[in-house]
């Protein structure tokens, strides 16, 4: 079962750092997060900053789809706000797996994860901004552009993703990461090219006086 938001309570794991306490059983360091893709050649502690930050991103897009799906007055909208937020969610667990199967923990949440989660949750913040004052159409445009926000970052990680699945080629990992960045990827880039015509879409019925919702 995927994970959406590590804690203590389901095995969440974290460096130390002077903004942030954790119980000794909790703390990671630079050498325990080493041993994933050991023997790969690849500097494990590095990569799992990476992937920490990525699943972070895809457990915060999997929450904004949620709340875009349920707040969001447009049938449409929501029927593709339901499909690509399971889509996402499926990332979460394609990256858990790949983790786990690599030797690392999908539970950890680095410095990197922190931070993305802290960016990520103030775009999930921006759809709210200023409550009911909003018209309809206005509010439908500021979710698109939070999915906009998002899913150009998951490209943009995905395709680092993509880079670091050649330098993995002769391993036992290879066809596993090959596998899951062409499929996620295929995914994001029809996300990112969504939310960019649906928006122009929306913003051009307006200027015409057609009706959006």
């Amino acid at each position: 079962m995927t994970t959406l938001t590590p804690t203590k309570l389901t095995g969440g794991l974290t460096k130390s750092l002077p903004a942030v306490y954790a119980e000794p059983d909790r703390f990671a360091t630079d050498e325990t997060m080493s041993i994933l893709l050991a023997g790969s050649g690849l500097d494990g502690a590095i990569v799992a900053e990476v992937l920490s930050g990525m699943l972070a991103h895809e457990r915060c897009g999997r929450h904004l789809y949620r709340t875009c799906a349920t707040r969001s007055e447009n049938a449409d909208l929501q029927a593709t706000y339901e499909e690509f937020g399971e889509e996402t969610e499926h990332h979460v667990e394609i990256l858990e797996q790949i983790i786990t199967e690599g030797g690392g923990s999908p539970m950890y949440v680095g410095p990197t994860a922190r931070a993305v989660t802290g960016t990520d949750t103030r775009l999930v913040e921006s759809t709210f901004a200023l409550g009911g004052s909003f018209d309809p159409a206005t509010a439908e445009l500021a979710m698109l552009d939070a999915v906009f926000l998002a899913e150009s970052m998951d490209r943009a990680n995905w395709q680092l993703f993509a880079q670091l699945t050649e330098k993995l080629q002769g391993t036992q990992w290879y066809e596993q990461f090959r596998d899951a960045a062409q499929q996620v990827t295929a995914q994001e880039e029809e996300h990112l090219r969504w939310a960019t015509t649906t928006k122009a879409e929306l913003v051009i019925a307006q200027t015409v006086g057609q009706a959006v919702l």
